[in-house]
C-alpha cells in the first residue's frame, strides 16, 4: 500500500509512478477530483492514503484510489458516453467518471438513504452526474430493457453480473463488476454478447439489494 500523502496531487503522482494511472485522461480526472471532498467527516486526515476508508457506520467504504484507477482503465471511458454506476457510496468514483465522459453523463444509484444524501451533496457541482436513490441491481429505470448506457459499472461485490444491467447497455457495451463471494472477487468485464474478461483479484463490500 502507498503511504499517506499531504495533498491530492502527491497521491495522484504516486498512482502514476506505480502504474495504476495509465493515461493522461484518467490522471486529469484524479487531479480535478479531490478525494478529501468525498471522505466521511472526521476522516479527512486519511484522504490521501491509498486504502479503502469506512463511510461512518453505514457498512460501506470509499474504495482505494488505486483500485478505482484500475477500474477506470478497464472501463475505457470516452467523451460523450453515458455511464450507469451501481453503488454511489460517497460519490467519488462517479465524480471521476463524470470528468472523463463530459459532456456525457453518469447516472449513479445508491440503496442507502444516508449515503445517497451524503453523495448528492458531494456531487452538487458535478452537473453531469445524476444521483438516484434505489436498488441499482435492477438497473435504472428498474427492469427497463431500453439500451440507455454505453457502459455500466458496479462498485460492490456481486454474485454475478445482473442480466438487468446487461439489458441496459448498448450492443457493443459491457458491465464491469467485482464478481464473487464475500472477501474475494474477480474484477470481470462482461459484454452484452456474453464475452468476459478478467482483470484480476479484488475485494469489495457486498452489493445490497431489496
Amino acid at each position: 500500500m502507498i503511504s499517506g500523502f499531504s495533498s491530492n496531487s502527491e497521491l495522484v503522482q504516486s498512482l502514476i509512478r506505480d502504474g495504476y494511472i495509465k493515461s493522461q485522461t484518467v490522471a486529469r480526472a484524479f487531479l480535478e477530483v479531490d478525494r478529501a471532498d468525498f471522505v466521511w467527516p472526521g476522516s479527512e486526515k486519511l484522504a490521501y492514503v491509498d486504502e479503502p476508508l469506512i463511510l461512518g457506520d453505514t457498512g460501506q467504504t470509499i474504495s482505494a484510489p488505486s483500485m478505482i484507477a484500475i477500474m477506470l482503465d478497464a472501463l475505457e471511458l470516452k467523451r460523450y458516453e453515458h455511464v450507469l454506476e451501481i453503488g454511489t457510496g460517497s460519490g467519488y468514483s462517479a465524480a471521476l467518471i463524470s470528468r472523463i465522459v463530459s459532456p456525457g453523463s453518469v447516472v449513479t444509484v445508491e440503496l442507502s438513504y444516508r449515503l445517497y444524501l451524503f453523495a448528492r451533496k458531494n456531487l452538487e457541482r458535478y452537473s453531469n452526474v445524476i444521483p438516484v436513490l434505489g436498488d441499482g441491481s435492477k438497473g435504472f429505470p428498474p427492469y427497463s430493457r431500453e439500451e440507455l448506457y454505453d457502459k455500466a459499472v458496479i462498485m460492490a461485490a456481486a454474485q454475478k453480473i445482473p442480466d438487468e444491467l446487461l439489458a441496459q447497455v448498448k450492443n457493443d457495451g459491457f458491465v464491469l463488476a467485482p464478481v464473487g463471494g464475500r472477501g474475494y472477487q474477480d474484477l470481470i468485464k462482461k459484454w452484452k454478447n456474453g464475452r468476459e474478461e478478467s482483470y484480476g483479484a479484488c475485494i469489495f463490500v457486498p452489493l445490497r439489494s431489496l
